[in-house]
């Protein structure tokens, strides 16, 4: 996937190899190199064409911008390639920035996190190394291992949990809501300051999913939602993201 979009993003360039000036239709050239990479890698094509959108606003400025210092008499020496390529680069990195903060942190009690994805997109794995980011910081957190669909993810937890130090808390046979009300009281009484709640995951989002996820937030009302998605499913992860978001309101990805 990163091969073509770079790939791409050198074709781009070479289409503007030797220019010095960047016009609307030299652009759009080098645009088609970008957009065709982007699909071959599978980007979602709504993502695709507001990121071209965004490019070519942006380079369309910087055509202005230096027009209007030659025009004041001023010595302008650009590779049209080059100013393309940052152009590109520095959307990029907006696009997959946020400008909030990353975790939102209770001003009273302990924070929740509440972990949601599908069935294999790394969830569990996330959850431990979230909990070792937070523990880095001098947090104490409690880890509650809530999904009790997947065989052997409350031991994997434990393990992970192990390893890192970190408290795993979890009630054999009981439901995951039951197991996430009670982690928050022993949160609260243990004075931990996050609570990471890992939930069950589905190979498909369903309505059983969903409720239990919904019936989750509900009853320990975390400060964040995260979803983990797979960076290997393509333009399938804004579904995913989509249809969790509808009914959790998500804070991050």
């Amino acid at each position: 996937m990163f091969d073509a979009i770079a790939k791409g993003f050198r074709q781009a360039k070479n289409r503007l190899a030797g220019l010095t000036e960047l016009t609307e239709q030299n652009i759009d050239t080098a645009l088609r190199e970008v957009r065709l990479s982007l699909l071959e890698a599978d980007v979602e094509l709504g993502v695709v064409k507001a990121f071209l959108v965004r490019v070519k606003q942006k380079a369309l400025g910087e055509v202005v911008r230096i027009k209007a210092k030659s025009a004041a008499g001023e010595s302008v020496k650009v590779s049209a390639g080059d100013v393309f390529t940052k152009i590109c680069h520095d959307e990029l990195v907006a696009f997959m920035s946020s400008d909030g903060p990353a975790i939102t942190f209770a001003e009273k009690g302990p924070t929740g996190i509440m972990m949601v994805g599908l069935q294999g997109s790394g969830k569990t794995t996330s959850t431990s190394k979230l909990a070792n980011y937070l523990k880095k910081q001098g947090k104490k957190v409690l880890l509650v291992a809530a999904d009790m669909q997947r065989p052997a993810a409350v031991e994997q937890l434990q393990v992970l949990g192990k390893n890192l130090s970190v408290e795993v808390f979890n009630i054999a046979g009981a439901s995951p809501i039951a197991i996430c009300e009670a982690a928050l009281a022993e949160a609260k009484k243990e004075k931990y300051d996050v609570v990471v709640y890992d939930t069950a995951g589905r190979l498909a989002i369903d309505a059983a999913l969903m409720t239990e996820l919904e019936e989750i937030k509900a009853k320990v009302t975390p400060e964040n939602i995260f979803l983990v998605v797979d960076a290997m499913i393509g333009q399938d992860a804004v579904k995913v993201s989509k249809g969790f978001h509808e009914r959790l309101d998500l804070t991050g990805v």
